[in-house]
């Protein structure tokens, strides 16, 4: 099934369809999308890495889970499949499939979807609609990215701090110095570099087209990455898509804080949603570039709302007595687009 989650669109399979040796089911999904080559003209992806995405599902023998998720990343132009991050966006479509594919039946105008993350090992709650026990894709709910109003996808994040790093912050430190650039390392769900835009040599108001034309800031944010991977415990990262590098700036429309953000190698054209709970979590680390940029409000349960290329994602985050992130949640949409048979 294709489907398009959030502000991202990828193939959606079940566990028992693909392969079970992992190099077998990596080199039948570069043919499905058609990589390697720019344009995947041969295959179903758009040459776009936010449109060359997957997403592996079964029925979950964990207590209190409905079913087991896989991200993968499908690189573009190499011959490359990676499991090294995880996806909100497309876990936007996980709950819709699992319904309409018989894993999970549905509770009534509501069905709560319980789904972990095996790339990350952490869990995520998903609220479909399900009007006569059936998903709908219609409705009211509209987020920047996606043109139209969709049927809401809430979905609740647990436990996602140091999910791929081992901690929200893997060097301790609000602020590390990398390349003679101050960084937050941090991890809530998604590897990030959080630094300023100004701090590169750029505004952190750009277009993706004016950010993937810059080939000197690229290779600076670039060598800023590699440097980092190890300190974050990811290694070497040069054939990783992670860590996200996220360029922050003071917000212009509103929001809590402006980003820009390269995964890794190419400009988003909005911004990723565990990139977005990370960033807005590093908002709220003391003495960080992010919290210098940005406008935070008042109270335990708060609304960040993340300023990107082509709107804004709010992010809400409860935070305990200390001030540290206990919770976060998002809104997103999903759309079924294409049910059938892909060839190879």
């Amino acid at each position: 099934m294709w489907m398009r989650g959030g502000t991202s669109k990828g193939g959606y399979f079940l566990a028992t369809d693909l392969p079970t040796d992992t190099a077998e089911r990596d080199a039948f999904l570069l043919k499905v999308m058609g990589s390697p080559d720019p344009r995947q003209i041969d295959g179903m992806g758009g040459a776009d890495p936010l449109t060359s995405k997957v997403a592996v599902i079964r029925k979950s023998a964990r207590d209190g889970i409905d079913v087991d998720y896989l991200f993968l990343q499908v690189f573009v132009d190499q011959a490359i499949v990676t499991d090294q991050q995880n996806c909100g966006n497309i876990l936007a479509g996980v709950g819709p499939f699992a319904i309409e594919r018989g894993l999970v039946a549905a509770t009534g105008d509501e069905t709560r979807v319980a789904i972990f993350m095996e790339n990350t090992g952490q869990v995520a709650v998903a609220t479909v609609q399900t009007p006569g026990g059936v998903p709908t894709y219609t409705g009211d709910a509209r987020i920047d990215g996606v043109p139209g109003t969709h049927a809401p996808v809430p979905l609740e994040f647990r436990d996602t701090a140091g999910s791929t790093c081992g901690a929200l912050l893997p060097t301790g430190n609000a602020v590390d110095e990398i390349e003679g650039v101050r960084c937050t390392l941090i991890d809530n769900g998604m590897p990030c570099i959080v630094f300023k835009a100004e701090d590169v040599g750029a505004s952190g108001y750009e277009t993706r087209a004016e950010l993937d034309a810059a080939d000197e800031l690229k290779a600076r944010v670039e060598n800023i990455r590699l440097t980092a991977g190890p300190l974050m415990n990811l290694g070497d990262v040069s054939k990783k898509s992670v860590p996200k590098m996220m360029l922050v700036a003071p917000p212009k429309n509103g929001g809590a804080v402006t980003v820009r953000s390269f995964i890794p190698h190419r400009a988003h054209a909005s911004i990723g949603v565990l990139g977005a709970v990370s960033v807005a979590t590093a908002c709220l680390v003391p003495g960080s570039p992010a919290a210098e940029v940005a406008e935070i409000p008042e109270g335990r349960r708060k609304t960040l709302s993340v300023e990107h290329p082509s709107g804004e994602m709010s992010c809400v985050l409860e935070v305990d007595e200390a001030g540290q992130v206990q919770s976060a949640a998002l809104l997103r949409t999903a759309r079924k687009l294409m049910d059938g048979t892909v060839f190879v």
